[in-house]
Order: C-alpha cells, then sequence, then structure tokens
C-alpha cells in the first residue's frame, strides 16, 4: 500500500508540476494587456477662473487735427512718435484759400460752435473736478468707519475704485477742455484770414492741443486740403488702455475693478491691470470661422507703473484674462480626466494598477484644471483623457513619455 502511494506521489510529481507550468503560461499569455493611460495626481493648490481673449492697446484721449477751411498745407516736418506740447508745438503750417460769403459764413458758425464747445467742455471739467472731490470725501468717510468696523472692507474697495475713476475722468475732462481751446483758436484764426484783416496771418499755426506725442500723420507733403480734413492725430502714450470684445456670454459675468493679467505683449513677464468698464451695448463680429458673435467692449487699465510697459505703444496686440474667481488650497485634478456620469461627474480612479469608477462633485472649473469637492482625496491617481478602452478593472499602466 505504501508502495502505491509513492509511486502515485512520484507520478504526480512528474507530471503534475509541468503540467501547472503550462497553465501559468497560457493564463499570463491569454491576459489582456494593461491599458497604456496617462495618469494624473489629486493634488493641493490654487485655482484661477479667468475670462480669456486678444485686446488691443489704444490711447485713452487722442485728438484729431483737421484742417479749419480749405486752404493750401504746407509740408508737415514731424514724424509719427515725435513729442508734442500743448499750445507750443506747431503741427502744420496751413494757408487759407479766400473765402466766398457762404464759407465765410460757415467760418462764423464755426467760431459760434467752438465757444459753445468749449463752454460745454469747461463746464464738464467743473463738473468733473466736483464729482473727484466728492468722491475724495467719501472715500475718507468710509476708511473712518471702516476702521471702527461699522462698515465692510469690501464698501471702502469699492470707494478707492470710484475714486480713481472720477480722478481719470477729471482727467480727461482737462484734455477736452483743453482741445476745446485749441479749435476755438483755429477757429477765430481762420474767420480773421477769411475777413483780409491787417491783423490775420497769412499763414496759420495749428499747434498742439495737449501735450503727448504725434500718433499718426495722415498727410505729409503740401498740398490743397479741403474743410474739415485729417491731418495728424496726438495724444499722451502715458494714458494707455486695453480694449477687448469678449463674447457676450463671458461679458456678463465681468465687473468694474476686477483684476486683470496682460499677456503676449512681448515682455517677459504678464503686467497687471484691472477692468475699468464694460460698454453697455453690444455688437456683431464675424469669426475666422465666418460664425455670427455678439461681442462687447471691455476696456481695461493698467495698473504697473509706466516704467514697465514703456516700449507698449497705440495699437499693439495683447492677451487679457480677466480674474473672475481664485482660490488658495484647494484640491484639484485635471480637467481633462473627469467626464459627465448621470446627474454629476466622474473620474477613473487607479487602485492597485486597475480603473475604479469614482463619482465627484467638481466645484470651481477653469478649462484646464478642476476643484475637487469630494470623491477624492489627496495624493488620488486619476486617469487623464479616458478612452474606449478604459473600463470597471481593467488594468492599466502609465503611458510612456514620448521621446
Amino acid at each position: 500500500m505504501n508502495a502505491n502511494r509513492k509511486t502515485l506521489a512520484r507520478r504526480l510529481l512528474k507530471w503534475g508540476v509541468p503540467i501547472a507550468v503550462i497553465l501559468l503560461l497560457l493564463v499570463l499569455a491569454l491576459r489582456p494587456e494593461a491599458v497604456a493611460v496617462d495618469l494624473a495626481q489629486a493634488e493641493r493648490g490654487s485655482l484661477r477662473v479667468t475670462v480669456e481673449d486678444e485686446g488691443q492697446t489704444r490711447v485713452t484721449e487722442r485728438f484729431v487735427v483737421s484742417a479749419p477751411v480749405a486752404g493750401r498745407l504746407l509740408r508737415i516736418e514731424l514724424e509719427p512718435g515725435d513729442p508734442v506740447t500743448a499750445g507750443e508745438t506747431i503741427l502744420a503750417l496751413f494757408r487759407p484759400s479766400p473765402l466766398d460769403p457762404r464759407s465765410r459764413a460757415e467760418a462764423v458758425a464755426s467760431v459760434r460752435s467752438a465757444e459753445a464747445a468749449l463752454g460745454a467742455a469747461r463746464a464738464a471739467q467743473e463738473r468733473a473736478d466736483s464729482e473727484l472731490s466728492f468722491a475724495r470725501l467719501e472715500l475718507e468717510r468710509l476708511q473712518r468707519l471702516a476702521s471702527q468696523d461699522i462698515v465692510a472692507q469690501e464698501r471702502v474697495d469699492e470707494a478707492q475704485t470710484a475714486l480713481e475713476a472720477r480722478q481719470e475722468a477729471a482727467r480727461a475732462a482737462a484734455f477736452s477742455a483743453a482741445a476745446a481751446e485749441g479749435d476755438l483758436e483755429r477757429s477765430r484764426a481762420a474767420l480773421l484770414a477769411a475777413d483780409g484783416s491787417a491783423t490775420a496771418p497769412s499763414t496759420l499755426e495749428l499747434r498742439s492741443p495737449v501735450d503727448g506725442v504725434v500718433l499718426v500723420r495722415q498727410r505729409e507733403s503740401e498740398a490743397v486740403v479741403t474743410a474739415g480734413e485729417p491731418l495728424l492725430e496726438v495724444g499722451d502714450p502715458a494714458s494707455l488702455e486695453i480694449v477687448a470684445d469678449l463674447l457676450s456670454s463671458d461679458a456678463v459675468r465681468v465687473r468694474a475693478g476686477q483684476r486683470v493679467l496682460v499677456d503676449q505683449w512681448g515682455g517677459e513677464t504678464p503686467l497687471a491691470g484691472r477692468v475699468r468698464r464694460v460698454e453697455p451695448y453690444g455688437f456683431t463680429k464675424i469669426s475666422a470661422l465666418g460664425v455670427e458673435e455678439q461681442r462687447v467692449n471691455v476696456i481695461v487699465e493698467l495698473t504697473d507703473p509706466r516704467e514697465e510697459w514703456s516700449a507698449l505703444g497705440d495699437g499693439y496686440r495683447v492677451e487679457i484674462a480677466v480674474v473672475l474667481w481664485e482660490g488658495e488650497d484647494l484640491l484639484t485634478i485635471p480637467m481633462s480626466s473627469a467626464f459627465r456620469h448621470g446627474d454629476g461627474w466622474a473620474v477613473w480612479q487607479v487602485v492597485d494598477g486597475r480603473a475604479k469608477l469614482a463619482p465627484v462633485e467638481l466645484g470651481r472649473r477653469n478649462g484646464v484644471d478642476a476643484e475637487v469637492r469630494s470623491g477624492l482625496t489627496e495624493g488620488d491617481t486619476v486617469i487623464q483623457h479616458p478612452g474606449e478602452s478604459v473600463d470597471q478593472d481593467v488594468r492599466v499602466e502609465a503611458r510612456e513619455p514620448r521621446s
């Protein structure tokens, strides 16, 4: 009996081990290969939600200098970029043509219109100065109340923004008044020349209405021009702003005072800005794909010192990102790893080398990253860009980086 058992044991040992090895090899050969995927981890960090689009710089206050009456324009020697001083720099020399009665009447009307425009400009300047004084007093009052914890700091910030807006408005009103004075002087000089007065100059001097530089020169060579024909544009390049036309669906989320990042302007680091105004009307624009879009202009002012963006000029292309919301120390995952699942969101989480469906609750999203409010913990591994080959309990492995 013992001999039979020993013989059976030897046979099992002789044939069982090879059979077990063969079965193991068959299992390994027939087992599906692991799916190569891109992996990412749930990490804690900052998250910023922005609205991004292209923008263009422009001088805030620019003035078009045109011919006051018909006549001969002498050659303009100034070039774009040349500095000008208000009331001193001669932009162009102009010889008026003799006027017929009708043209003289128009010149008289031009003087009256210029006088009325100057009066309106000065009234607007006084109103802007009064509003600026009130904004200063309001800010001081709210700062005192905030120091006593009577009002929230948010109201103080709003008052500070309002004060800065009033300062810009007062500055613009002063520019407009100076320009109106220059227009009135040119209209009076043109009328004197038309009357043939002994004191009338044979050549009119068109002087700069503001301090700044020549932005555009429409005319250069000597020529006969008509009344009102544009000759030059002047402005102060230090008063630069950015205008970006956002989709109307994005513009409704933008508010005055929100922080702005200005990138792709040519410098090494982004510039800081702030939304000054969201214009109240939209317009239709045809996209590069031929699609009609409703756009809204958003005006951005630069808050960095002038020295940091002095190379920027009028009409330069930039990219802006309006910061709608930002948070710190948040659990985030790449947005490419999340997908719709039922009424919510889910990800494929990697556990012990296998894909596991994990429902998650997402918070703020910016198109690149998403805030995870529940469903994952810091350090969990998820699959980015999951394809149809990824399913429950499928073995996965990290894709080798391309060389």
